[in-house]
């Protein structure tokens, strides 16, 4: 797994102007935007050269066990900024290094049933966010997901105790859930699934 203390790299990213706003703190974030969920967390989108996602496969331990999601996790509220946080979990879940982060994607509303995308638009128009809540729903948190580039898409190195493996998906392969080869790759829920199809629909529309 990475060391715990990441080299300097992790945090010499630049990014798009449109993310300022999210180069913050959570805490910040939350005051400025009068928003009083429990917390924050993030999430960053990869693509390799081949136009394929990195997912990561939770531990058979852990909630949600094996299912699958990109690298993220909650953010410090008064640590790292979001970007910070997003380059942060990259780096400790994936052992990538973010060279930049292009865009936010936003988290688009879904159909209740297989988590089908029903619009491009934001499912909550005053922010971009994912809303979910605790195993216990004691809790309503926010998810932001960023694009990024990194400075190599390998090796991809897995803590284990979050993450027991990774594939580099296809659009395809994300939409039907199972790769070419026949692994099973289901996502934790449905709104992951949606805002990793909004990333590879902003992506088309950006090249």
């Amino acid at each position: 797994m990475p060391p715990q203390n990441p080299p300097p790299s992790v945090f010499a990213f630049t990014f798009d102007p449109s993310l300022q706003p999210f180069n913050v703190s959570p805490q910040t974030w939350l005051t400025t935007n009068d928003k009083h969920f429990a917390g924050l967390a993030v999430a960053a989108v990869v693509f390799d050269d081949k136009d394929r996602v990195l997912l990561v496969q939770r531990a058979a331990h852990d909630s949600m066990p094996n299912k699958w999601e990109v690298p993220g996790g909650a953010a410090d509220q008064d640590g790292d900024t979001l970007l910070g946080g997003a380059a942060r979990e990259l780096w400790e879940e994936a052992g990538l290094i973010a060279t930049r982060f292009t865009r936010i994607v936003p988290q688009p509303a879904v159909a209740p049933d297989e988590g089908a995308v029903t619009s491009p638009a934001p499912a909550y128009p005053d922010h971009p966010g994912s809303v979910f809540s605790n195993r216990s729903g004691s809790k309503i948190m926010v998810r932001f997901a960023f694009q990024a580039e990194v400075e190599s898409c390998a090796p991809v190195v897995l803590d284990p105790e979050e993450h027991q493996d990774y594939v580099w998906a296809t659009e395809a392969e994300v939409r039907a859930g199972v790769t070419t080869d026949g692994r099973l790759i289901p996502a934790t829920v449905p709104a992951t699934r949606a805002f990793i199809l909004e990333a590879f629909r902003l992506r088309g529309a950006s090249n």
